[in-house]
């Protein structure tokens, strides 16, 4: 057991997906973790996400693709399902690894592969939705030029950069996830160290988890809330310069993805003080909040902004409802 218990108080974990455990727990404490009733949970709600994920987000794709013109609100709403599209992707072998007791059945490559995956959507998402605000701020503060300007072309250009830097900064989790043989058990967790000191170990883990706060929270929030500030502003003052539908819709998807992130990055920072100093109660609340912490997004982010666009996006809405019988037509034919 004294094996054990040195392996895993050398881990250094990134609960992002929900399928690891803090690094103060030795082996029985992980078997015990594993069997919690906080797991059926997350597999219910993975389960959900799976299903609801790949029906909404599919729609919203395939609508988007073959049924709309290629507008620049198109291209933004396209790229977000996309985004999420991919994640729900590796959605089974999320479900497959915590039903197993987080044993992982895929290789090394995949665990790095899964993990990258789940950070390209977070950062994609955030960067596109700060783009959306960005975008609706222009058009309402200079809308001749917006007219002039804003184009599918360059819309597309702006989506191939925010890939660009959502790759770049999903990348370390790339690099430091690897695979762990313990006995009949295979581990996919975050190494940070890469067979360097423990504290260049410590510094690495500490700075992508402040990089990925003011990256992915911090700073959009900040460019989010203003422009849709001076939106509001200018809305108030005269209510006839602009639509509010597609104003409505963006701050609903807007709200959904601050709310469902909200926790995770509170965990994450949290998590931190874990590192050189064990707090138990501290641990505790991190075995039972971070997993549902790092569920809901998946479920939220995933399976909510479809139904928002369709429900609530007129454009999105109608082409939604005059395409269903033609679905259903290919679908028994």
């Amino acid at each position: 057991m004294e094996n054990h218990t040195t392996a895993y108080s050398t881990f250094n974990i990134s609960l992002l997906d929900g399928t690891a455990v803090p690094t103060d727990y030795d082996y029985d404490d992980f078997m015990e973790y594993t069997k919690s009733s906080v797991d059926y949970f997350v597999l219910v709600m993975y389960s959900l996400t799976l299903l609801l994920g790949t029906i909404g987000n599919g729609l919203v794709i395939w609508i988007a693709v073959f049924k709309m013109k290629k507008t620049v609100n198109v291209i933004w709403f396209l790229n977000l399902s996309i985004v999420d599209f991919i994640f729900i992707l590796f959605l089974p072998l999320r479900i497959i690894h915590l039903a197993n007791g987080f044993n992982w059945l895929f290789g090394n490559f995949m665990c790095k592969l899964s993990s990258m995956v789940a950070f390209i959507n977070l950062y994609a998402s955030v960067f596109l939705l700060t783009i959306i605000s960005m975008d609706r701020c222009a058009s309402v503060i200079f809308p001749v030029w917006c007219r002039n300007h804003r184009t599918a072309k360059l819309a597309k250009i702006v989506v191939t950069s925010v890939w660009i830097l959502a790759i770049l900064f999903s990348l370390p989790y790339f690099i430091f996830r690897k695979t762990y043989q313990d006995y009949h058990y295979s581990f996919c967790y975050v190494n940070f160290e890469l067979g360097e000191s423990e504290e260049i170990g410590i510094y690495r883990r500490k700075t992508t988890v402040i990089i990925r706060f003011i990256m992915g929270f911090c700073i959009p929030f900040t460019i989010i809330v203003t422009c849709y500030s001076v939106i509001a502003i200018r809305i108030r003052r005269n209510p006839t310069s602009t639509s509010s539908k597609p104003f409505k819709v963006i701050i609903a998807v807007i709200i959904a993805f601050f709310v469902c992130w909200a926790p995770y990055h509170i965990f994450s920072i949290l998590e931190l003080r874990t590192i050189q100093q064990t707090d138990d109660y501290l641990l505790k609340e991190l075995r039972f909040g971070f997993p549902i912490a790092t569920t809901l997004p998946a479920f939220i982010h995933s399976c909510v902004n479809p139904f928002l666009y369709v429900f609530i996006g007129r454009d999105f809405r109608d082409k939604f409802w005059s395409s269903f019988p033609s679905i259903l037509e290919k679908s028994f034919s």
